[in-house]
């Protein structure tokens, strides 16, 4: 096996990004402290066509050097917009889309076992590293999915988290092959 060139590999420039059709999800990011955190989610986001991401709270927004190191340009060509309050956004997100805070709750859905609906539109909440995704949002949600977990450990990183459920659902989400 060889490995591909950068040049081999067929990828969209920002323009073609900005222009081809996303998948029907966006991401809240709801009081991340990491830089590094929100520059991974933002290069995720872009890897699997994601319409924009919400930074709300004391979540930075770009342009900031820590989250370009690991967003590697993804702040160019992923939507995104800083909301102060969480709370609000999701009310306004909750006329288009189907809000589900990734949480571990009373009653959450397991992620392996969440059938997404290919006509409905999404939107992800992820909370802060240490708090998580607060109470006040989780209830105003319409769903929490929870990532199964077997090891010692009570959470994964955000950037993990943001990661499995977006590769996740973007992957039910594909139609059928012929």
């Amino acid at each position: 096996m060889r490995k591909l060139k950068n040049s081999e590999l067929d990828r969209l420039d920002v323009i073609q990004f900005k222009k081809a059709q996303k998948t029907p999800i966006v991401l809240v990011l709801d009081n991340i402290r990491s830089l590094n955190n929100i520059g991974s989610v933002f290069r995720t986001a872009d890897a699997f066509l994601i319409e924009k991401i919400y930074l709300c709270g004391i979540t930075a927004s770009p342009p900031h050097k820590d989250i370009h190191k690991t967003a590697l340009g993804a702040t160019e060509s992923v939507a995104w917009e800083y909301r102060k309050n969480t709370v609000g956004l999701i009310k306004e997100l909750q006329k288009d889309y189907s809000c589900l805070a990734v949480e571990q709750t009373e009653n959450a859905i397991p992620l392996n076992q969440f059938v997404p609906k290919r006509s409905t539109k999404y939107a992800l909440i992820f909370g802060n590293e240490v708090k998580g995704v607060s109470q006040e949002v989780v209830d105003i949600c319409q769903g929490v999915l929870e990532i199964p977990q077997y090891g010692t450990k009570h959470s994964l990183n955000i950037s993990v988290s943001a990661g499995v459920v977006i590769w996740d659902l973007w992957s039910k989400l594909q139609p059928a092959s012929k």
